[in-house]
């Protein structure tokens, strides 16, 4: 049914995959679709933010992120899933909707919010992506 699936985590939170990781490889397994993880090292915004930190600072985080982001799939993805591995930079929803391009993901999967945004039905980012992307968006609760 999917033969691309991205799939968005937060490394530094738990919650942003511990549900919606096991669905999103249920169905790779289920369609034989590949994998695609991204996360996000954030921007630095506005350029005078830039210039407090060393230079290649953003490069090196993304490295790191990478890195990872890699063993964090070689821990976590069940064997026989394909999985292409995807660090992203700036703001979340943006880099999500861009890397599904790319990638020609045909779904989008995410988690709904952190355990601390509970007023919301959504997470703002999540409520991005939804209310942007041109595929599907399974967002997991």
């Amino acid at each position: 049914m999917y033969k691309s699936i991205l799939l968005a985590v937060d490394l530094n939170d738990e919650t942003s995959w511990t549900k919606a990781l096991p669905v999103a490889a249920g169905l790779c397994q289920g369609s034989g679709g590949n994998l695609h993880v991204i996360t996000v090292v954030p921007g630095f915004g506005m350029s005078i933010v830039g210039s407090y930190f060393p230079e290649n600072y953003e490069q090196e985080a993304i490295e790191k992120a990478m890195a990872q982001l890699k063993g964090f799939c070689d821990t976590n993805v069940p064997d026989g899933i394909s999985v292409q591995h995807v660090v992203g930079n700036g703001n979340v929803y943006e880099a999500v909707l861009k890397t599904a391009v790319d990638v020609n993901a045909d779904l989008i999967v995410m988690a709904a919010h952190r355990p601390e945004l509970s007023d919301y039905l959504l997470g703002p980012n999540a409520a991005r992506v939804v209310r942007h992307a041109k595929i599907s968006v399974l967002v997991v609760r």
